[in-house]
């Protein structure tokens, strides 16, 4: 698996500035929860594993552990750094947004961190944005409120204009905060930096409320819109427990990964059936879902449906796929389509049915971050920054086996990170729902 991959963390060069945390970790000793700079976080966590590379233990592949150094490559009284969010909203940006300056500010001493606004259109004249300047009395408590305080957007821009905007700013670090789209945009500019010869690193915080990119352990955000995605499943027993033959029907975010499907319905244990993108489901058929629903109202009188936004779309679209401006696939709406699918079915089948839609996405992305996310958020940000001021460039922050490390921004959007029908997740889901390995 990590045959093609290349952990190498790039930098812009050596170390030779004091840092100012050094007096801090001067202090610390070594133990099991500290991992020393100079040390590397081990990609695979079974013995199996690591004995199948048969290779040496110093070959065997690994992470660069995040965290601070102490020595690091920026001046704290001469850098300049820059925060842009893009993409779709998720719990946390504010956060993020917040932890970043503070760190910058009270740790580091840097003063002068600028906010570009609506993603990378911030950068670019023809839209105006204005830039804002970013001090720790303005984002004190923006970590209060959903959204993000700089706003954001989708689709690409002129990578050029973007260089020509940092490099006139004098912008030394540049701090991205979105999904693989981001990533891929941030990848560009890594690479028009470097044909200018300029000194820029570009750190990424990576933001996927589906919980899609490779090698993190999960996404900020993902904790508190599971949570919340758990309250609408409530909503849903309710109303289906309540009518004759009632069937309860959520759909959850999760366009290639149905990780918020699976951990809101593990969370609340009264689903009898989940539908996510990995794994392909029929509708007819004796072991198809509207039989197998038919059956549990019978025996039941009422049944409970999450499904993924994504899951089973090779149902749903008819016409030529479109896309949005990031490149994504546009969905069809496979919640709707269900309901209809369902009550034409029972209709058919001369049976009573009682189906309660609901589709909270809009709901959840908007909230604040719950306090797990909160302080998730802030470790993120804590090591994206001491990352850029140690000269550190192209890379993310993730938690890999629960250690906070480097990952290169190109092997995290080699593929999609998705759920593993043979894993233990889905054998949970199956487990607690009750529902056949393939439905179908």
């Amino acid at each position: 698996m990590t045959n093609d991959l290349d952990f190498t963390i790039k930098t812009l060069g050596p170390c030779r500035i004091e840092s100012p945390l050094a007096h801090l970790l001067a202090r610390r000793r070594q133990t099991i929860e500290q991992v020393e700079e100079t040390d590397k976080v081990l990609f695979d966590d079974t013995h199996s594993a690591a004995l199948a590379r048969q290779c040496a233990l110093e070959r065997l592949p690994a992470f660069e552990p995040a965290g601070p150094r102490r020595q690091i490559f920026f001046d704290p009284n001469t850098t300049r750094a820059g925060i842009v969010t893009c993409g779709g909203l998720c719990p946390g940006f504010n956060d993020v947004i917040r932890a970043l300056v503070m760190e910058l500010h009270h740790r580091y001493g840097v003063r002068q961190i600028y906010g570009f606004r609506n993603g990378f259109q911030g950068f670019v004249g023809k839209h105006a944005r204005d830039v804002v300047e970013l001090t720790p009395e303005l984002v004190s408590k923006i970590n209060e409120d959903g959204g993000t305080i700089l706003g954001t957007s989708r689709g690409e821009q002129e990578i050029g204009e973007i260089v020509d905007c940092l490099e006139r700013m004098n912008i030394n670090i540049l701090f991205t905060v979105g999904g693989d789209g981001t990533i891929r945009g941030a990848i560009e500019l890594v690479r028009e930096i470097e044909k200018r010869g300029a000194k820029i690193a570009v750190v990424g915080i990576p933001k996927t409320i589906d919980n899609d990119l490779l090698f993190i352990d999960h996404s900020f955000g993902f904790q508190t819109a599971f949570t919340q995605a758990a309250k609408s499943i409530d909503a849903a027993h309710v109303e289906a427990t309540s009518a004759p033959h009632g069937v309860g029907l959520v759909k959850l975010m999760g366009r290639h990964s149905g990780f918020i499907a699976c951990y809101a319905a593990l969370a609340k244990n009264d689903a009898n059936f989940v539908l996510i993108p990995e794994v392909p489901f029929k509708l007819d058929g004796d072991t198809g879902l509207l039989v197998l629903l038919r059956e549990r109202l019978i025996r039941r009188n009422h049944a409970l449906i999450v499904v993924a936004e994504g899951a089973g779309q090779e149902l749903v679209q008819t016409g030529p796929p479109e896309y949005d401006k990031s490149g994504n696939l546009q969905l069809g709406d496979i919640g709707v389509f269900l309901k209809k699918q369902i009550v034409d079915y029972f209709a058919r089948e001369g049976m009573e049915v009682n189906v309660r839609y609901i589709d909270p996405s809009y709901m959840i992305r908007g909230v604040p971050a719950n306090a797990y996310d909160a302080i998730y958020c802030i470790r993120l940000a804590h090591n994206a920054v001491h990352a850029a001021m140690c000269g550190r460039t192209e890379l993310l922050i993730g938690r890999w086996h629960g250690r906070f490390v480097h990952i290169p921004m190109p092997m995290a959007i080699q593929r999609r990170h998705v759920i593993d029908p043979d894993g233990d997740l889905w054998m949970s889901v199956l487990e607690s729902t009750g529902q056949p390995w393939r439905i179908g």
